[in-house]
């Protein structure tokens, strides 16, 4: 459906003039994109919430085997204070039983209390046992959570890795690499994929995409989401379907997903999205500013359904 669009597209301004109807097709199928491209980014933002939730459950769960462990701790202390009254009420009563008569009334009543000493250290035993169990479980179930979470780290930065061996071979100043809440961000600049205004990749910008795409089509286990950036300067040429610096990030980011795509990525792991001149990473106000401001971010994520399914479990 975007080649089509894009087709559409360059056939409209070769020949400078379309019917309404054909414009308004266009401009439905320009409005599905943008509500799939709304949709995927809910779909994002609710997977970052979940591991958002997913951190906090660590953390209290982290607080509540301290709390645990305290109350198990406060608790051995009791039974080990009982059970010394215990052996000291034991012993009084042993002495007792040996002067019967007199002391019957007396050894009576260190029965009963023998007996009731009995019935609480029965309890804090139960209790102790119960704590113990609680603290495992919760334990291991933190544990678990932690080493998934490290694996996760691990997978991140295996990722990074093959990016950055995919893409050895290009200068610097054209792309930039970085680990960022918990995704890889692959950020192009224009220089290296775009001339001024156009939407267009250049063979070298191609060439780029081609490695990035050979070193990501065997990685199922990832979602990719392409987002164009733009300066606050607006465009030069105005057209029927490119009216601002919106619709420009916009159709860079299809132009290279349609790269990527036929370069072997699998469709369903990868979305375009534009961000306009809306995100930028630096002031527009120089030259300077605005160069790093026009750029193409490939933001790689890895799936977390194990993640999710034991905090559902949970």
């Amino acid at each position: 459906m975007i080649r089509q669009i894009m087709l559409l597209a360059i056939a409209f301004a070769t020949f400078g003039c379309v019917s309404q109807k054909k414009y308004d097709e266009m401009a439905g199928l320009k409005t599905n994109l943008e509500q799939e491209n709304a949709t995927i980014n809910e779909q994002l933002e609710i997977l970052n919430q979940k591991s958002d939730r997913l951190q906090s459950q660590i953390e209290e769960m982290t607080i509540d085997s301290l709390k645990l462990y305290e109350s198990l701790q406060n608790t051995r202390e009791e039974y080990k204070k009982s059970k010394e009254q215990y052996d000291q009420l034991q012993k009084y009563y042993n002495e007792l039983a040996e002067n019967s008569g007199k002391l019957n009334q007396n050894l009576a009543e260190k029965q009963k209390q023998l007996m009731e000493l009995e019935v609480t250290l029965e309890q804090a035993r139960k209790k102790t046992e119960e704590l113990s169990a609680s603290l495992e479980e919760r334990e291991k179930k933190v544990l678990e959570l932690e080493n998934i979470l490290a694996e996760k780290d691990k997978a991140v930065q295996d990722l990074k890795n093959l990016v950055s061996n995919a893409l050895l071979n290009f200068a610097e100043n054209d792309l930039s690499i970085e680990i960022r809440n918990g995704k890889v961000y692959v950020s192009l600049s224009e220089q290296l994929l775009f001339r001024s205004g156009s939407i267009n990749v250049d063979p070298k910008g191609i060439l780029a995409l081609e490695k990035l795409a050979d070193a990501l089509k065997e990685s199922n286990d990832i979602n990719i989401m392409v987002e164009g950036h733009t300066d606050n300067v607006p465009i030069s040429k105005i057209s029927q379907y490119m009216k601002n610096n919106w619709d420009l990030s916009v159709m860079r980011a299809t132009s290279i997903v349609k790269i990527l795509t036929d370069a072997g990525v699998p469709p369903k792991q990868i979305a375009a999205s534009g961000r306009g001149e809306f995100q930028p990473v630096t002031s527009n106000e120089t030259a300077g500013g605005r160069k790093l401001n026009r750029r193409t971010e490939i933001i790689l994520t890895p799936k977390l359904d194990e993640l999710f399914q034991i905090l559902q479990s949970n």
